[in-house]
């Protein structure tokens, strides 16, 4: 009996072995940014926190697949704006952001995590993904999820196995208008408190990530 189960799990491991390297969990920290009414170019002083973690599946050394959820908060003020319009307005908010994706990632140098091999890569990645927002204030009965289109660029590196590192900028195309809580369609007749609806919102996920590749599974 014991012969058979040991048997079983030596095969069970050395068919796993091979899927086990391309199997990698990780974690990330950086800040979420976000551009729409109140901030319609990129300004660095809205930066706040956010994380995700994340599975990597690594099918080839040039693709490699990645399932995410990340969390952050984002947020801008008209007061810091050189705009007479935006001066006047006066609006501000804060919003809770909770995101999920699935994302395809293009390794440029065929990454290889094993050793004397290449262990590093710059590589684009894109995909789909769905978020959810929580704004303060919120002036009006409108929906609080959108899809979102991940896409961006980023560099990993293999330190020391089985660790990586990686460094990742990634911008979510959304379609909603009311991240910033001024929508497309008038919630009043004040033009101060109408937004752009020429101008859907986005938001922005820079990151620092370090994952662990799985080489193998250990048998009882």
């Amino acid at each position: 009996m014991l012969s058979t189960l040991a048997g079983i799990c030596f095969l069970m491991a050395a068919v796993s072995n091979v899927h086990a390297q391309k199997i990698e969990l990780g974690g990330g920290i950086g800040g979420f940014n976000y551009r729409g009414d109140i901030s319609p170019t990129f300004r660095f002083r809205f930066f706040r926190p956010g994380g995700s973690l994340f599975f990597r599946y690594n099918p080839s050394q040039a693709l490699s697949l990645r399932a995410e959820a990340a969390f952050g908060l984002t947020g801008a003020d008209d007061q810091h704006s050189k705009d007479p319009f935006q001066q006047a307005r006066n609006m501000s908010f804060k919003s809770r952001i909770l995101e999920a994706s699935a994302v395809a990632e293009y390794n440029f140098l065929n990454y290889q995590d094993r050793r004397f091999a290449v262990n590093w890569s710059p590589y684009v990645f894109g995909g789909m993904g769905l978020a959810k927002f929580n704004v303060t204030p919120q002036t009006a009965a409108y929906k609080t999820s959108t899809l979102v289109m991940p896409y961006g660029v980023g560099i990993k590196y293999q330190i020391r196995k089985p660790w990586n590192i990686g460094l990742e900028y990634g911008t979510r195309k959304t379609f909603t208008d009311y991240l910033d809580n001024l929508g497309g369609e008038p919630v009043n007749t004040d033009k101060l408190q109408q937004g752009d609806p020429s101008l859907k919102d986005n938001y922005y996920y820079v990151r620092l990530s370090v994952s662990y590749t799985f080489y193998k599974i250990v048998c009882p």
